[in-house]
């Protein structure tokens, strides 16, 4: 295929749900494995014919899919560099579970605010959502933002101020979350972790002040005890 167009975006999202449909079975290196075929064809395609057959999967509502269309987003260099605030709301469609939002955090909404493609209001409003799920997804930005293996080279502000708003929730998601963002921060800025831990020692979840302390001195979130 030289240069997808619309027509063929279309054509190609028809393609991919049977093939989709018809995998042996839903591991990640399965699906992986066909989204690395398609990625090739569309390596050429603009970045609206990307967009366009990632939203058309994600509307299927299949948790296959909506993984399928994160990653040929994420893995299309000006696909993911076009991404606004709009573009994230529509594919943020129905997250209704930790693996769809962590991959959508993961791939898409942190890459993007970390090159600031989306302002820090916009991480904050998710933040501030009566959703759980949303609230996760501005915790899990954070990642992006500090994990060397996604391009990240620490960002204290926007991951503590993002952190410092939702210590007070007491969801699993979003707790879990949190020690999560603390953690992979922690590895680039242990010092400002630690002084995050301390001044809010009084409210934070019992798993995020463990967690996060095991991680800072031994490097794992729960290490294995001695016997």
């Amino acid at each position: 295929m030289a240069e997808a167009g619309l027509t063929d975006g279309a054509r190609m999202y028809s393609e991919i749900t049977v093939r989709l449909n018809a995998l042996p079975d839903s591991k990640t290196a399965t699906v992986r494995a066909l989204r690395r075929e398609y990625s090739k064809r569309l390596r050429r395609a603009q970045p609206a014919v990307v967009l366009q057959l990632a939203q058309k999967l994600v509307n299927t509502g299949q948790s296959i899919q909506r993984f399928f269309a994160y990653e040929v987003i994420y893995f299309h260099k000006e696909a993911l560099a076009s991404l606004r605030g709009r573009d994230l709301q529509v594919l943020g469609r129905n997250l209704n579970s930790w693996g769809a939002v962590d991959a959508f955090a993961y791939y898409l909404s942190g890459p993007a605010w970390r090159e600031r493609q989306v302002s820090d209001k916009l991480i904050e409003r998710w933040a501030h959502s009566h959703d759980r799920w949303w609230r996760r997804v501005a915790l899990v930005s954070t990642v992006p933002l500090n994990s060397p293996a996604r391009g990240g080279s620490g960002d204290t502000r926007r991951t503590l101020k993002i952190c410092a708003m939702l210590i007070h929730d007491r969801d699993e998601m979003v707790v879990k979350a949190l020690s999560w963002a603390l953690r992979v921060l922690a590895k680039q800025h242990p010092k400002a972790v630690r002084e995050f831990i301390r001044k809010h020692e009084a409210v934070l979840a019992a798993r995020v002040r463990r967690e996060v302390r095991n991680k800072l001195k031994t490097g794992f979130k729960n290490p294995r005890r001695r016997v």
